[in-house]
């Protein structure tokens, strides 16, 4: 069969590609202690739980509206409006979808045509300049410093503009260098945007509960992108829900949300409706539970950043939100070679910077446990002192 241009066209995702081949060796029979996908390795919350199951009980098990159900629009927009920012939003505010990787997808392909450019901070998550590319727009891509502890400036946005830019996503906290940008540093990234209307600001805010020692700022605290803002959230990583698949936007621009609304509905008709009800459970509820896993992993964060300061050849400040230590590697080979080592050596799965569009760093999750993190760097240490 003569597969599309399209399709030939696309990466695999690295991360998802070496998450894979560890579960491969775990299934060979090999130790392998897995610190490359970006997933929380907690239960879904109690009450979460039964409210799936009380929906299967009551028969939600037929199509709903398109972008969501009304009841979980209101909740998403309710959630958004408890955080400190400058644009409230309504239940029509918001696209409910299948994670919020298919909700960046459809704000790329709502808002992209062929040629069009779209400045994407590097490093970045591994799908976002693969969506651009399916949109048959341009990724332009700006290497961040790690000075600036991988935060785009103010000159590097300017000068990556042009009239062809159509598009930017940012991401805070940011996957994979856990960095989270300052309300100044945002502030000033805006007062650049002012320059320049036409450009649809994507914030992709999945990681925004899971911050340490700061507090997480979101776009919409700045109501001059009212217009021209789509923000990206979901329940995957605060509510331990990755595979219930929830996910959505908000924007305030209606006819893009009608925009997003045709185009699900030509993809998947809805969301899975008893996942819905879990998701709207979830966030009507008290938070305490994002609240405990938080400081889970702060404690997580600590524990990987003290045993990574043992290791000759890391370079890293301490993440401040996320779930990711990304350590530069410059000395030791680089992400490609030292991923690679990593893995047949130590038997721990770590994913090249390569994937990020950082090639001199590697990312390790901490979405495990302490003994594995502990055994985990204990492997890493020791492999990389045996290849110096």
């Amino acid at each position: 069969m003569q597969l599309s241009n399209r399709v030939q066209g696309i990466a695999a995702s690295q991360s998802l590609a070496m998450a894979a081949k560890a579960k491969q060796m775990q299934a060979d029979g090999i130790d392998v202690i897995s610190m490359s996908l970006g997933e929380p390795d907690m239960d879904t919350p109690a009450h979460v739980r039964r409210a799936a199951q009380e929906a299967i009980d009551n028969h939600w098990s037929h199509y709903g509206p398109v972008p969501g159900t009304p009841a979980l629009r209101k909740a998403v927009a309710d959630y958004h409006n408890k955080s400190d920012i400058a644009i409230t939003y309504a239940p029509e505010d918001v696209v409910v979808s299948v994670g919020a990787k298919m909700a960046i997808f459809n704000a790329i392909q709502a808002v992209i045509n062929p040629g069009d450019e779209v400045v994407i901070p590097m490093p970045s998550w591994v799908s976002y300049g693969e969506m651009v590319k399916l949109a048959e727009g341009k990724v332009v891509p700006v290497i961040t410093k790690y000075e600036d502890r991988y935060c785009l400036t103010p000159a590097q946005l300017r000068a990556a503009l042009t009239p062809k830019t159509r598009m930017i996503i940012l991401c805070t906290p940011n996957n994979p260098s856990g960095s989270v940008y300052s309300r100044d540093e945002m502030s000033s990234l805006v007062a650049v945007l002012k320059d320049y209307p036409e450009v649809v600001v994507l914030a992709d805010e999945i990681y925004s509960p899971l911050v340490y020692g700061c507090q997480h700022v979101s776009f919409a605290a700045f109501p001059e992108l009212q217009d021209r803002l789509v923000v990206i959230n979901g329940v995957s990583k605060a509510f331990c829900m990755t595979g219930y698949r929830i996910g959505w936007l908000l924007c305030k621009d209606r006819q893009f949300i009608a925009a997003c609304t045709r185009l699900q509905g030509q993809q998947l008709t809805c969301a899975t409706m008893v996942a819905q009800k879990a998701a709207e459970v979830a966030l009507n509820s008290p938070l305490d539970c994002v609240e405990e896993m938080r400081q889970v992993f702060n404690e997580r964060r600590q524990l990987i950043c003290r045993l990574a300061k043992e290791i000759p050849g890391f370079r890293f400040d301490e993440p401040q939100g996320a779930f990711y230590l990304f350590p530069e590697v410059k000395t030791l080979g680089g992400g490609d070679a030292l991923a690679a080592y990593l893995l047949d050596e130590a038997h721990v799965a770590a994913v090249s910077g390569s994937a990020f569009g950082c090639p001199d760093c590697i990312r390790l999750s901490y979405a495990i446990s302490t003994e594995e993190i502990t055994e985990a760097m204990r492997r890493i240490k020791e492999a990389v002192l045996k290849r110096k």
